[in-house]
Parts: structure tokens; C-alpha cells; sequence
């Protein structure tokens, strides 16, 4: 019964969801009428839907998932009322998803279709500039192109669906210059890399991958040092902790685990928004221990250093070392295929392009390199699930609070009315913590363990 109704909500909701694939389709059907399609256009073709498709099931899964019945664990943390107001939080923001992604997909077919990209690479060409240069105004007309698009999502998901259910923190005034902050940030980082690529491309001959690789490495790891410097006070106020219990339990709990750290800060997160959350930032003797503010408001100290008994496995453990390891060698693959593609005159042709160029055949490259970037990600998610358990372990056996801890993950849970019961596939493509039923329960196997003497730490370690 409870699905029928949902199927048939779902069935109205959809319309123009499913008006916008008939458009694809008869796009499709009229513009390869009297020729057969090349390969690579069947293959990108391939791509496009099956992604499309791959997210339309994880989502649509992933409502029909959502237990109407409050899981036993979060009985008294949730009310009826506030229940079905998680679940409608989860449709809402889901029939966003499902509309952006049928929006994008159907976007990019047409712009393929009626040679798009040749047109904007002829604009670009229209300036009469070295190739290099050439390469970044190509690169900078379809990245505007892309934030206008975007755009209307964005505010749409900010000012109603977060305003709705009483998130949303953020001014107009905040909104906009935020975007201006993150575009002309984009934009330095984005030429900086892309010049680098086109560069050795050119310039590097069969190595040139091996050389983007060691170069684009390199930046990316600069700017794990600067950000927290230079890039994340542009958005954020961060100010020293002030003396008192929390202060005191934080550095007693880090000296006893001996992590330096350079200091402990608050940040404006209720600037922008209600939801909260905790980090570290920083590297050696400059890691720094953040909190939002609004984490302060709504958790006891014990449950705060629980949290970032948490955040200090992850370091501990060397996640973060791990991500960067994996990230390395992604990036190194991806410049390899990327360098057996690059100047194909096939890949061009499928796009309707009427010159070959390195600048060109990087966005091109985008489209044929999704599914290993889908497979790449579902692995990433996969190593960063586990990394959660870990670090949810750490902070049980160092800190010995399991049921702070547990109370802190399940207020936040509450607050930002999260999924208790998303579906295997959502979870499997897309979620970088395990479920929050997974990880109490796994919380309580490890309090039990220890309680009944027959695992030590060493078991976990």
C-alpha cells in the first residue's frame, strides 16, 4: 500500500523528468537518421545513458528504502512528526537529483549532437591566440556555461528545500559571493592545472603523461598545504577556542594520544547553515582541530571529544595518508588513458570538431573516462566505509565513551535529518560513511567485546 501510493507520487513527479528523456530520444532518433553512428559517438552515447540511468535507479531505490517505520535505535530521538519530515527531506532532495541529472544528461547529448563543442572551440580560436591561451578560453566558456547551469540548482537547493526544513542560514548577499569566491578560485586552480597538461602535451612528447602526472601531483598536494591557510578563511571565520572544560578535555585527550597540533578553533558554520560537523586541517605540527560552532551548541563535552576522538583515528590510522597515496595513482591512470586518446581524429569527429587540438581532446577525454571514474569512485567509497569503522573503533578503545559517542552520532543524525535505511546501491556508488544503523551497531559489538574481557586493543590495531 505504502509503495503503491509512493509509486504513484513518484509516477506525477516524474512527468518532467520523463518528457526530457522523450526529447533525448526523438533528438536521437532524428539527427542519425541516414548514417551510421562512429563508434565513439555510440560509445559516449553508451555512457551517458548508462550513468544516467545507474543514478535514476540508485535514487529512486533509494526513497522506496526509507523505512516508514522509526528503526528501533532512534526511538525518543525522533517524534512521528519529525520522521516524516526526514523522509520528505530525502524525496525532496531526491527529485532535485533526478531532475538535475535528467537536465545535465539531456543537455550534454544536444550540445554533442549540434556541435557544441566545435562551436565554442571556434569561438575560442576567434581571438587569434597561441594554443595555450586558446586552450583556457575553451576551458573558461564551458566552465561559465556549466556554473550558469548549475546555477538555478544551487539556489533552488539552498533557498527552498533547505529553507524549508529550516537549514538554511545563508543571505542572499553570502550566496552570491560565495559562488564569486569558489568561480574565481576554480578558475586560478583549473588554469593552473590545465596549463601544465596542454603544456607537456605539447611540449613532452610520448612521456608527456608521466609528466602531468609528477606535475598536477605536485600542485595538488601545495595546495593541501595552503588551503587552510589561504583558501578557507576566504569563506569561513576561524577563532581560537576559548578556555574552559572542552579546551581542557580536547588537549588532555590529544596529549594522551600524542597528537601536536597547532590549535584548536571555532568556525562560523551557522553562518550558512544549522548542520554541524568537525575537522582537521593541516599537516605535522600545523594540524589544526576545527569545530563549527553549532557542533558546540548541540553536544555535550564528552560527546565532543568523542567525535574528535574520531577524526583522530583517521590520522592515527594514516587515512588521510592512504586518500593521498590513492589519489596519486588515480590521477597517474587517468593521464595514461587520457594520453592514448587525446589527438584520436574519431574522438573529434564524434564531436563534431572541425580541428584537432590537445586543449580539446581533455574535455572530450571526460566523457570516455566516466565509467572508470565511476569504478574508481565506488572503490574510493568503499576504502573510505572501512576508514570509518576504523576510526569509530579508535575513538571507542582510546576514548572509552562508546555511548557519548553513540549520542553524538545519533544527534547528529537528527539534526540534519539524514536516511536511517538507505538502499545497498545508494550506499554502494555513493556514501563515504557506512549507514548510521551499521556503524551503532558495530559500536555496541565493540562495547560488548570489551566489557566481556575478550579483546584487548591490540585486536583492532
Amino acid at each position: 500500500g505504502q509503495h503503491a501510493q509512493l509509486l504513484r507520487r513518484l509516477g506525477g513527479r516524474f512527468e518532467t523528468e520523463k518528457a526530457l528523456v522523450g526529447v533525448f530520444y526523438s533528438s536521437l532518433y532524428r539527427s542519425l537518421p541516414r548514417r551510421k553512428m562512429s563508434l565513439y559517438l555510440a560509445v559516449i552515447i553508451v555512457i551517458l545513458l548508462g550513468n544516467y540511468f545507474l543514478t535514476f535507479a540508485a535514487e529512486a531505490l533509494n526513497i522506496f528504502s526509507a523505512a516508514s517505520k522509526l528503526p528501533p535505535e532512534f526511538e525518543g530521538f525522533y517524534d512521528a512528526a519529525k520522521y516524516r519530515k526526514a523522509q520528505e527531506y530525502l524525496r525532496e532532495n531526491t527529485f532535485l537529483k533526478i531532475f538535475q541529472a535528467t537536465f545535465f544528461t539531456l543537455t550534454a547529448f544536444l550540445f554533442i549532437i549540434y556541435g557544441g563543442f566545435n562551436f565554442v572551440d571556434q569561438l575560442a580560436r576567434s581571438f587569434d591566440l597561441e594554443e595555450l591561451l586558446t586552450g583556457l578560453v575553451f576551458a573558461g566558456i564551458l566552465f561559465a556555461g556549466l556554473q550558469v547551469l548549475e546555477l538555478p540548482f544551487s539556489f533552488y537547493r539552498t533557498f527552498v528545500i533547505e529553507e524549508k526544513y529550516g537549514f538554511n542560514r545563508t543571505s542572499y548577499r553570502t550566496f552570491f559571493f560565495d559562488l564569486l569566491k569558489s568561480w574565481f578560485l576554480a578558475t586560478l586552480i583549473g588554469a593552473v592545472v590545465l596549463a601544465l597538461t596542454i603544456f607537456f602535451f605539447m611540449k613532452a612528447g610520448p612521456l608527456a603523461w608521466v609528466w602531468c602526472w609528477i606535475g598536477v601531483s605536485a600542485f595538488e598536494i601545495f595546495l593541501l598545504f595552503v588551503a587552510p591557510i589561504f583558501i578557507f578563511p576566504l569563506f569561513n571565520k576561524f577563532i581560537p577556542l576559548g578556555e574552559g572544560q572542552l579546551k581542557q578535555q580536547i588537549q588532555e585527550y590529544a596529549f594522551s594520544q600524542n597528537f601536536k597540533m597547532k590549535g584548536l578553533f571555532t568556525m562560523d558554520g551557522s553562518r550558512r547553515s544549522s548542520k554541524a560537523n568537525a575537522f582537521f586541517v593541516g599537516f605535522g605540527k600545523y594540524r589544526r582541530i576545527v569545530l563549527y560552532d553549532t557542533l558546540i551548541k548541540q553536544h555535550t563535552t564528552e560527546e565532543l571529544v568523542s567525535v574528535l576522538a574520531h577524526e583522530m583515528g583517521h590520522y592515527k590510522k594514516k587515512h588521510i595518508l592512504k586518500g593521498i597515496i590513492l589519489t596519486f595513482f588515480t590521477t597517474g591512470l587517468m593521464f595514461f588513458v587520457l594520453s592514448l586518446f587525446i589527438t584520436q581524429k574519431e574522438l573529434f569527429a564524434a564531436f563534431k570538431m572541425q580541428e584537432i587540438s590537445v586543449y580539446a581532446g581533455l574535455c572530450l577525454f571526460a566523457f570516455l573516462y566516466t565509467p572508470i571514474n565511476v569504478g574508481i569512485s565506488i572503490l574510493s567509497n568503499a576504502l573510505s566505509r572501512r576508514h570509518e569503522y576504523e576510526a569509530d573503533r579508535y575513538a571507542v578503545l582510546t576514548y572509552n565513551k562508546p555511548q557519548a559517542f553513540i549520542l553524538a552520532l545519533k544527534k547528529l543524525t537528527v539534526n540534519t535529518l539524514s536516511n536511517l535505511t538507505p538502499h545497498p546501491l545508494k550506499v554502494f556508488l555513493s556514501y563515504s560513511h557506512p549507514p548510521i544503523l551499521l556503524r551503532i551497531k558495530a559500536i555496541r559489538a565493540l562495547e560488548r567485546s570489551l566489557d566481556g574481557g575478550k579483546m584487548s586493543q591490540n585486536t583492532f590495531f
